[in-house]
């Protein structure tokens, strides 16, 4: 591996090897090779080549779990060296956009404007939840190159195809640009009831405008930067224009009112809420192939998804992926690479959602207090008539960029991650082009988007609560199954702490309790079912609620002595493995 050469000239990580003095100059990219990131990174390497992995602790388990799971062995090779912070920001743009047109936007300023600042906890609780489940997504893909979806097969083959189902009925109604299209018309002055005509061309906009570059990936991380720049700068001059900055006092106050849950608050709008601190469901597992595409750590060893109509030629990505050998200079990268990943994470999903949120949560309990409108209502119907020009222009501003930038993003997203599931685990076996197919499923369900937005269905709201409580109830399993991966078949130096492991428990109890609450809530409200009547108290539950808790506790149960016993066994199994433990690692 020593000072080789990769099959398109670019000199491979060189080693420091042989006792020498590993320091920062070997640590960290200097900016030329930085900024590459900004471009997003591939690196081609002679994969068939490349020494094999060895069954030992210091990698990667190689084995399914269970009967029916797919392994494989990983190559071996070096972790890039570790970009700055800006170099590296997009993964998490298109996440925030994602975002912003569910919970930021829609779901909880309708939820504060109904039921008050004392819900806020839930919202701060829900994002801090957020950033420990998606990087915990993209560690997968930073150490082994895989993607998440193709991790899930590791333990069952069933796993993947659950989230496919699941992820249609989350996302595959287009409910966000129908929203666009309605807040669009009445930002422009045109009739409300023409928002499936607005809908649909800017589905079609969609769809070329991702045409335009070889890498699709590319267009929607810079679509989404640009985006939010323009709502965030909006959503603060909002905040002080509407004279809404007398809310903040209250909003302060609600983030201490921990477990503070109305009686009569709609469990579906609530969960999908908790979903929807964030992208929510489906979306949150694109930060794998977000980050495979970026090109994060052992990702940038793993070829992009092309467009065929204007692409070259297409790039490899290998079934198995490619792992790092345990030496002081891979761990100090990975320590590095995890550092960096955080803080993108953080200074651009974490700190947009809050600044968005904060004022537009803060507007609607200051013009829409004790509203029962459904979200779009609430905002066209009672909000903007109490808002005088330069107000309503800003508002109108933050709500069309949410919700078009949510589809924009969700579009892609579905594509991405479905097109993975089907090409890993039935495509690529019977020989199929995964570009090809990526742009078939896109143009399929742009088309699917259009029949839907055409037949003019009026509920989009009512739909999006739907999606939004789908979404919470399939972050329960995946939270619980990307934990335990990550601890059960990862090596020591590249597991997740304690701190992280608490986390996940933490949210697969979270995401858990507020599903068995929906579900119970829907067989007695839609079947009639009493048996199932429930209490957020558990006490005092029916029978079959009582059911429905007991599966709950056998998931966290098993989901803690899983990853408990796996830590607890791997502690020691890799000499210096400290090494690679940093801030929150």
């Amino acid at each position: 591996m020593d000072d080789a050469t990769d099959t398109d000239g670019r000199e491979e990580p060189t080693r420091t090897d042989g006792g020498e003095t590993v320091t920062d100059a070997d640590i960290y990219a200097p900016d030329e090779e930085g900024s590459e990131y900004f471009e997003s990174v591939f690196r081609p390497t002679n994969y068939d080549e490349l020494e094999d992995a060895p069954k030992t602790d210091d990698y990667p388990d190689q084995e399914g779990s269970y009967g029916m799971a797919q392994g494989g062995g990983y190559k071996l090779f070096d972790l890039p060296k570790v970009p700055k912070v800006r170099h590296i920001v997009g993964p998490s743009a298109i996440m925030l956009g994602a975002a912003l047109g569910s919970g930021e936007t829609l779901f909880w300023p309708t939820l504060i404007a109904s039921n008050g600042w004392a819900l806020w906890w839930a919202f701060w609780v829900g994002v801090a939840t957020q950033f420990f489940i998606n990087t915990e997504i993209q560690r997968w893909s930073m150490a082994t190159g895989e993607s998440i979806f193709r991790a899930y097969e590791r333990v069952h083959l069933v796993w993947p195809w659950f989230f496919l189902l699941a992820g249609f009925f989350h996302v595959g109604w287009p409910g966000w640009v129908s929203g666009a299209g309605e807040v669009g018309a009445a930002w422009v002055g045109l009739d409300r009831s023409l928002w499936w005509a607005i809908g649909i061309a800017l589905f079609i906009f969609i769809y070329l405008s991702y045409q335009v570059h070889p890498i699709i990936y590319l267009v929607v991380e810079k679509a989404q930067t640009v985006l939010m720049g323009i709502a965030i700068s909006f959503a603060i001059v909002l905040i002080f224009i509407a004279g809404a900055v007398g809310q903040l006092p209250s909003m302060a106050v609600g983030a201490f009112q921990f477990g503070t849950l109305p009686a009569d608050m709609d469990i579906a709008v609530f969960l999908g809420g908790l979903a929807y601190a964030g992208a929510g469901g489906y979306i949150n597992l694109s930060q794998s192939l977000w980050a495979r595409e970026k090109g994060y750590g052992m990702s940038s060893y793993q070829g992009r998804v092309k467009n065929p109509l204007i692409g070259d030629e297409p790039e490899a990505i290998h079934e198995n992926g490619i792992t790092f050998k345990a030496d002081e200079l891979n761990m100090r990268r990975w320590r590095s690479w995890w550092k960096v990943v955080q803080a993108e994470h953080f200074l651009t999903f974490v700190l947009g959602l809050l600044i968005v949120t904060m004022s537009t949560a803060s507007v609607a309990r200051k013009f829409a207090a004790g509203t029962d409108e459904g979200a779009i209502a609430m905002w066209l119907d009672v909000i903007v008539p109490q808002l005088g020009g330069a107000v309503a222009f800003f508002l109108y501003g933050v709500l069309f960029i949410a919700l078009f930038s949510t589809q924009y993003a969700i579009l892609e997203a579905f594509v991405r991650n479905s097109v993975d599931i089907v090409y890993e685990g039935f495509g690529r076996a019977r020989g199929w082009n995964l570009d090809r197919t990526f742009w078939a499923l896109l143009t399929i369900f742009t088309l699917w988007g259009i029949v839907i937005i055409g037949a003019r269905f009026q509920q989009p709201w009512i739909l999006l609560v739907i999606g939004a409580a789908i979404a919470g109830v399939m972050m329960w399993p995946y939270n619980a199954l990307t934990i335990i991966l990550n601890v059960t078949k990862l090596p020591e130096h590249v597991q997740p702490g304690w701190a992280r492991i608490v986390a996940m428990w933490w949210a697969t109890g979270f995401f858990g309790y507020f599903s068995v609450l929906l579900i119970a809530d829907q067989l007695v409200s839609r079947f009639g079912l009493e048996t199932f009547a429930t209490s957020p108290a558990v006490a005092g539950s029916s029978t079959g609620a009582y059911v429905l808790w007991a599966l709950a506790v056998l998931v966290q149960l098993y989901t803690m002595y899983r990853t408990a016993t796996a830590k607890m066994a791997t502690s020691g199994t890799v000499d210096d493995a400290d090494v690679a433990r940093g801030f929150l690692h």
